[in-house]
C-alpha cells in the first residue's frame, strides 16, 4: 500500500542533531538535502494510535495485545514475522526530487534544504513577562504543503485495519505540542 502524507503545517522531522552556531534542532535530510521522515519513527506513532483504535473497537484487552504483537512486534524484538507491518521512509516523490535536482544541480545540499524548509526561532518568557536569558533556540522546520510518500507492507487481510488507523493519525514529528506536524494521511494505492 502506498501512503501520502500531506503537511498541513510546518513539521519538524527531528534528527536529534544540532548545527554548531546555528540550529539547535535540525531535520533529517539525505545526502542531497531532501528532508525525509523515518518509517520506524512513524511506526511508533502508528503503534500508539493503533492501540487507541483497538481499545475503542475491541472489548477484550487480550485480543488487543495479541493483535498489537502480531502486527507490530514487541519493542526491541527484531525477529522476522511475516504478519508484521513494515513502513518505508517517507520521502518526496521521485518526480519532485528530479525537478529540484535539475534546477539546482547536484552538490547543492544546503540550497535544496533551504528551499524546502525554514529556520524558526524560539525563546522562553519568564513569569515576569520578559525573555529568559539564554533561552534563544533555533529549529529547522519542513515547509507545510509538501507531500511525502511511504510504502507499507502488510497482509491483504490487514489492509482495512491499517487504513482505519492511518485515518486517525493527525500529528507527526517533533514539537507536536507547539502546533508543528499536522498532517493528512491518504492511502493512494
Amino acid at each position: 500500500m502506498k501512503i501520502r502524507m500531506q503537511l498541513l503545517s510546518d513539521v519538524v522531522f527531528g534528527s536529534g542533531e544540532s548545527v554548531p552556531g546555528g540550529e539547535d534542532l535540525s531535520i533529517l535530510s539525505d545526502e542531497h538535502g531532501f528532508p525525509y521522515y523515518k518509517g520506524g519513527t512513524f511506526k511508533g506513532i502508528f503503534r500508539e494510535e493503533m492501540r487507541n483504535y483497538l481499545a475503542w473497537t475491541m472489548a477484550e484487552k487480550d485480543n488487543i495485545d495479541t493483535q498489537m504483537k502480531r502486527l507490530l512486534g514487541i519493542d526491541g524484538d527484531d525477529t522476522q514475522n511475516p504478519d508484521k507491518l513494515v513502513f518505508s521512509d517517507f520521502t518526496l516523490s521521485d518526480y519532485v526530487r528530479q525537478q529540484i535536482m535539475a534546477e539546482m544541480g547536484d552538490g547543492q545540499k544546503y540550497m535544496v534544504q533551504d528551499a524546502l524548509s525554514d529556520i524558526r526561532t524560539f525563546t522562553a518568557i519568564s513569569s515576569s513577562g520578559i525573555v529568559q536569558e539564554g533561552s534563544l533556540r533555533q529549529c529547522r522546520c519542513v515547509n507545510k504543503g509538501l507531500n511525502f510518500y511511504s510504502e507499507v507492507r502488510c497482509l491483504p487481510t490487514d489492509e482495512e485495519l491499517v487504513k482505519e488507523v492511518l485515518s486517525v493519525i493527525k500529528w507527526v514529528g517533533t514539537m507536536r505540542n507547539r502546533g508543528f506536524g499536522k498532517v493528512k494521511l491518504t492511502v493512494i494505492s
